[in-house]
């Protein structure tokens, strides 16, 4: 198997690996911002199993871009301007949903500001929530790159 074979192998795994961790992120997640938005102001209580899934998961995500961004490098498959629209808006959508979970997770615990919790425990939670985010951003920039490239016409 040819270096550019390899190369484009290797992408196209991390690429996948990237899409499932981000759409597992987004199953695990949505029924606990479905529950904060209709149960505005009351304390949400997510599983540790569930919030261990979230942390794996970010960490995967940021794993796979990692790499991708050291050792692969990517190389458009074709050329297309409909495909590339279609990943660009991708990328929009995924940072939507990412800024909504924001929101959302941001508003409903602003009344809470006037008692924090823990330091440490305020602390874990705003790694995550800023691990998680910082993820999907990045898989955003993923989408948006391969979007360019398969839109621009070959040189």
């Amino acid at each position: 198997m040819s270096s550019k074979s390899q190369n484009a192998l290797l992408y196209l795994m991390l690429l996948v690996a990237q899409s499932a961790s981000a759409f597992s992120l987004f199953w695990q997640v949505f029924p606990i911002f479905r529950s904060v938005v209709t149960n505005l102001g009351a304390r949400q209580d997510i599983d540790l199993s569930t919030q261990i899934a979230i942390v794996v998961t970010a960490i995967i995500l940021h794993a796979c871009y990692w790499t991708r961004l050291h050792w692969a490098d990517m190389e458009a498959p074709f050329h297309s301007v409909f495909v590339g629209h279609v990943l660009l808006f991708a990328s929009r959508l995924n940072f939507l949903f990412s800024g909504a979970l924001f929101s959302a997770v941001f508003f409903r615990h602003l009344p809470e500001l006037a008692s924090l919790p823990p330091f440490g425990e305020a602390l874990v939670q705003a790694l995550s929530i800023a691990a998680v985010l910082f993820g999907l951003f990045c898989y955003s920039l993923e989408l948006e790159r391969l979007g360019k490239a398969i839109w621009e016409p070959p040189q």
